[in-house]
């Protein structure tokens, strides 16, 4: 599995997204993970980005709300628990 995660400059919610993955990904060695920073409005919306940080799962965002329109913005609601994080990694 290939996790990206899309950040804008500077995001408060960086540091404890980090440490979440990777107290998800123990033991894990068959993930990826890329970090990538977005500062422009268009490469985001071709991204799927829904605030700062998105997390793509082979591409999807599988924390993102029905109907959610990508944004160059700050992310809006709890970052993804640790739980949830290993469960989205395990149905990859």
């Amino acid at each position: 599995m290939e996790l990206t995660v899309l950040v804008v400059p500077e995001c408060p919610h960086t540091a404890p997204l980090r440490e979440r993955l990777a107290r998800a990904l123990e033991g894990r060695a068959d993930v990826t993970v890329t970090w990538h920073e977005v500062a422009d409005p268009e490469e985001a919306r071709r991204l799927g980005m829904h605030g700062s940080p998105t997390l793509l799962a082979d591409g999807a965002d599988p924390f993102a709300r029905p109907g959610q329109e990508p944004s160059l913005s700050c992310r809006v609601g709890a970052l993804p628990s640790v739980r949830q994080l290993r469960e989205v990694i395990a149905s990859g």
